[in-house]
């Protein structure tokens, strides 16, 4: 394997549109929330494991998490777990990881994803992946993966690329021409319409060198928390900076901080059964679903006129539902929610709701 490229696995967020199966004690990348034996966290490590070598996979945190990263992957060194002192967004953990990756080696490519994805053609998104490395090698060049739209999804944000091969390289790469977040309905289906917009997956490929300029130009007060720790990365040092300086560095997600800023920014057109398990909806549509649309977790689960339900309950609890429609219910520890599918959306402010009145003993 290429000594040169490495991949940054993100791993801190805490999933709270996942309340309750998701906690803040046991997110959701930590989760077999699939069903396969291996939380979400495990399969994106494997998954990697097949593009770079596993002394090059990094993976960032919450330092309140790094025990369960260790748990979950024992072969991981401790250095490779970058640890956030307080969560900042997407941008600062991305700037810590660079700095620290390029203050080992200058010339080194990443690809840089969420923990949480999942990811159904395997070989293709290693391919697209190593493809993506390769040109991040050759052109300092921001590159993210676009994925094919099959549906007007107002979840996901959207790429814009515009029309024309690049010459001399992939026929899937196309230079972006804006983003756009979360849209309504109608202006989702005229994504899907114009056919020159793709789902942004929050994937991102570039060298260091190339992101730690795109930081210097687009977010210098940002750079320049995790350029003043040059000469300290990789040493007993690191922690006692970042512990502080980490915490000056303003909160910001990577999409807004750099890739709808800068100029040389591209797209690989990618389809390798990808979904953001962002929401207990995007869980519903890739899970089994039985005679009647229910998508069902637990041994015991007895349904009578239920239809197109998501229901995750443990095992040995028993648990009737009758007369239900398009409801999500999830029962974990010590909560329990009943909610319409339509009104998901309304997670986050429940669970700010049950800070505010009933404290954090249940989030």
């Amino acid at each position: 394997m290429n000594k040169n490229q490495y991949a940054v696995i993100m791993a801190g967020g805490v999933g709270e549109r996942f309340w309750p199966m998701s906690r803040n004690f046991r997110p959701k990348q930590f989760i077999d929330i699939l069903g396969t034996g291996k939380s979400l966290l495990q399969q994106t490590y494997e998954r990697f494991l097949e593009i770079v070598d596993p002394t090059n996979i990094y993976i960032t945190t919450s330092v309140g998490f790094k025990d369960l990263v260790q748990e979950q992957i024992p072969g991981l060194d401790p250095s490779q777990v970058i640890c956030e002192p307080t969560r900042k967004n997407t941008a600062p953990c991305i700037a810590y990881a660079a700095h620290k990756i390029y203050a080992l080696n200058p010339n080194a490519t990443l690809v840089v994803a969420p923990s949480d994805h999942i990811i159904l053609k395997e070989n293709i998104f290693a391919t697209v992946i190593k493809n993506a490395l390769n040109a991040a090698s050759r052109h300092e060049w921001l590159f993210t993966l676009g994925i094919m739209p099959s549906r007007p999804d107002t979840g996901y944000g959207y790429i814009q690329f515009i029309e024309g091969r690049l010459k001399g390289e992939s026929s899937s790469l196309r230079k972006v021409k804006t983003f756009t977040e979360k849209p309504n309905m109608e202006m989702a289906q005229s994504f899907l319409d114009s056919g020159d917009f793709l789902w942004n997956s929050g994937i991102f490929i570039w060298s260091c060198k190339a992101i730690i300029d795109a930081f210097e130009k687009y977010q210098p007060e940002i750079s320049y928390v995790f350029r003043e720790a040059s000469g300290i990365y990789n040493t007993d040092a690191e922690w006692n900076y970042m512990s502080t300086a980490y915490t000056t560095s303003k909160s910001i997600s990577i999409d807004y901080a750099i890739m709808e800023k800068a100029e040389n920014v591209f797209v690989f057109i990618s389809d390798f059964g990808w979904s953001d398990l962002g929401t207990w909806g995007s869980l519903y549509e890739v899970r089994k679903k039985d005679n009647y649309d229910n998508a069902v977790t637990g041994n015991n689960v007895l349904l009578y006129d239920t239809h197109k339900c998501i229901i995750n309950v443990p095992d040995e609890k028993i648990v009737v539902v009758q007369g239900l429609k398009e409801y999500i219910i999830a029962d974990s520890d010590n909560a329990l929610l009943i909610c319409e599918r339509a009104q998901e959306q309304q997670l986050r402010k429940i669970v700010n709701d049950i800070k505010l009145k009933k404290g954090e003993t249940f989030i």
